[in-house]
């Protein structure tokens, strides 16, 4: 078991969460991860980094599968202007390549926002801590392990 996946199964068994991680082949996509599980697309539950430009941290935006995050929206709620993360930075703060970022179990504590459109789900999906490894949870449950805030960030 890859070192990002342990720690994912990890944070998750730590909050008292027996995880549901399934191997899927491939999901670094929404719509392959989707595809893989059987479920929506908007039930897949992509992170999204971006850096931010006065801050210089990694940013999560927790988004449904089909949604797009909004880069102004995004920075509003942010109260930062946002920049494209890159590999080194998403790795270095979070632990993860990208295409396995997950939602839960970053080497560093992260600001994280969730779209409201997760809520419409009983079970979402979200990568695993690689890009062949998914979990299932409720939208509350993934709000609270995360600290995210909800906003309007989505086109």
């Amino acid at each position: 078991m890859s070192k990002s996946l342990t720690r994912v199964r990890n944070a998750l068994i730590a909050a008292g969460i027996e995880p549901d991680i399934r191997e899927v082949g491939q999901a670094r996509t929404a719509q392959e991860a989707a595809d893989s599980v059987g479920c929506a697309l908007d039930q897949i539950a992509k992170s999204i980094i971006f850096r931010g430009e006065e801050s210089g941290e990694a940013l999560l935006f927790l988004t449904a599968g089909g949604n797009q995050v909004n880069a102004a929206k995004a920075s509003a709620i942010a109260g930062e202007a946002l920049g494209k993360a890159d590999a080194a930075l998403i790795r270095s703060q979070t632990g993860f390549a990208i295409g396995g970022v997950a939602p839960v179990g970053h080497l560093s504590p992260i600001r994280a926002w969730l779209d409201p459109r997760l809520h419409e789900f009983d079970v979402i999906w979200a990568a695993a801590g690689t890009p062949r490894h998914v979990f299932a949870l409720d939208p509350g449950t993934l709000l609270s392990l995360t600290g995210a805030l909800e906003g309007d960030f989505t086109d």
